[in-house]
């Protein structure tokens, strides 16, 4: 995978290049971020860059023998590890590599960018947590301690390391402290308070934000080919999560974003009717896991942007009438004092629906404490 091909973060691939130009690379760097802003991608470009053999000063060359076996994921040189755990195929002892198929597979129709619960779908684990195992911490150091076959470097790229099973930390800890020559270590984490401090204070650690509004704004219009308009609406909801925005554009051409359905489930608690909130309850509760989830990130961005908007006009651009007509309207609703307590039920909402959780419990739920939250008297601006 090529930098070009990674969405937005420039300056932190010129940082990545810049490192490998003055050969100046940290045996083990640690790539954190929210979901959706493309740390997987990046590692990969920048593992691909290292090992090219004629690369420029901004990006691989994507024709050499190292970069087109980069670009499948076959380069004997380049080494994954991820979550996994057993499933209606394997009953017993899941290894990474009984799941290497489908990880290429993934990736490669994802271009990188996919989220754990994806993984897990993809692999038939919807309802178990992955683990990286201490038998496949075995397995990479018997892989790292063989010599090169091909390239300059061997990469080991660990994505979601918060998933290393505590019985495997400490082998992860032996060979950051003691890495075999030209070996390149590639640690990525949505949760970095997960990762045990040993192994965090020998990284080099690399923040990664969300992405620019303005660079998934351009990647949806000229490489996905979206409508400006949509374009604009999709990447305002998004967030700077590519994810987001990619289940958005997969939507029907006539669709809301699910700002109306939003506004609807508002009206509900407003009313606080309860046959129509667990009618509404019932009807999340239909739909799949990935959309449930959607939903309530669509949710805080428009709890947000109608907060935001009684202190900053600009947050108005951009919207329909009928849409900005709204946001003022619920935006009395959204005070400092309860704003902090709205997002954080949005977001434990967004942790249970991840870990399997009763959707009709989790949304009736989070309708009961966002109507006492947003709808009682104290709360009104």
């Amino acid at each position: 995978m090529k930098f070009s091909e990674v969405i937005g973060h420039e300056q932190i691939k010129q940082k990545l290049i810049s490192t490998v130009r003055a050969g100046r690379i940290s045996h083990a760097q640690l790539l954190t971020g929210p979901e959706g802003s493309g740390k997987l991608p990046l590692a990969v470009a920048y593992a691909q860059y290292l090992n090219c053999r004629n690369r420029s000063e901004t990006d691989s060359c994507g024709a050499c023998p190292s970069c087109v076996k980069y670009e499948k994921l076959i380069h004997p040189d380049l080494h994954f590890m991820y979550p996994v755990n057993t499933n209606n195929e394997i009953k017993k002892d899941a290894t990474i590599k009984d799941f290497i198929r489908q990880w290429r597979k993934k990736f490669l129709e994802t271009s990188g960018y996919f989220s754990l619960n994806e993984w897990y779908s993809e692999i038939g684990i919807e309802k178990k947590q992955g683990v990286i195992s201490a038998e496949d911490c075995n397995q990479m150091i018997r892989t790292l301690s063989l010599k090169a076959f091909e390239a300059s470097y061997k990469v080991m790229v660990i994505w979601m390391a918060e998933k290393i099973f505590h019985s495997a930390a400490p082998k992860i800890l032996k060979i950051l402290e003691e890495p075999p020559d030209n070996t390149l270590f590639l640690l990525i984490t949505e949760s970095q308070d997960k990762i045990i401090s040993t192994i965090l204070s020998r990284t080099q650690l690399i923040r990664i934000p969300r992405i620019k509004d303005i660079d998934v704004l351009d990647h949806l219009i000229n490489l996905k080919h979206i409508n400006p308009g949509n374009a604009k609406s999709i990447t305002a909801a998004s967030n700077g999560n590519y994810l987001v925005a990619r289940s958005l554009c997969e939507l029907p051409e006539d669709a809301d974003l699910d700002w109306k359905l939003f506004r609807q489930w508002m009206l509900h608690l407003y009313a606080g009717k309860m046959d129509e909130i667990a009618s509404f309850t019932g009807q999340m509760a239909k739909t799949g896991r990935e959309k449930q989830k959607q939903f309530l990130s669509i949710s805080t961005h428009w709890i947000r942007k109608a907060f935001v908007s009684g202190y900053i006009q600009d947050e108005l651009k951009g919207l329909s009438g009928e849409e900005t007509d709204f946001v003022k309207r619920f935006g009395r609703f959204i005070v400092p004092e309860n704003a902090g307590d709205v997002y954080h039920e949005l977001n434990k909402a967004i942790f249970h629906v991840e870990r399997n959780g009763n959707p009709n419990l989790i949304f009736l739920d989070l309708s009961l404490r966002l109507r006492s939250l947003l709808f009682n008297s104290k709360t009104k601006k």
